[in-house]
């Protein structure tokens, strides 16, 4: 059974940096590519980056040059490091693989406001 438990989110202002941690239970994490979703009031879940296997890195247009995704694959952990945050990037933000194929986590909530 695979599960997800996000971790460092938090309270910031508008410009400010946090670094989210994804520890990844179960196995074969090294097969797969691992993604960073989020979903914000009103909104649906949507992903912002992707890390394939292979440390390769891919952003959505909108988190592109301030977010960076990296992994551990020895400690089966994944980080995505925000920084110049914005106030459009407050949701909950969660670990999944790319294309979402076990069950969500709780995630953690990014709140971005003065």
């Amino acid at each position: 059974q695979v599960q997800f438990a996000e971790s460092g989110g938090g309270l910031v202002r508008p410009g400010g940096s946090l670094r989210l941690s994804c520890k990844f239970s179960g196995s074969m994490f090294s097969l797969y590519i691992m993604g960073w979703h989020r979903q914000a009031p009103g909104k649906e879940r949507e992903l912002v980056a992707s890390i394939t296997s292979a440390d390769t890195p891919d952003y959505a247009d909108s988190v592109k040059g301030r977010f960076t995704i990296s992994r551990d694959n020895a400690k089966k952990m994944v980080f995505l490091q925000m920084n110049s945050l914005k106030a459009e990037d407050t949701a909950v933000y969660y670990c999944n693989t790319l294309r979402a194929r076990f069950p969500w986590g709780q995630g953690t909530q990014v709140t971005v406001s003065s």
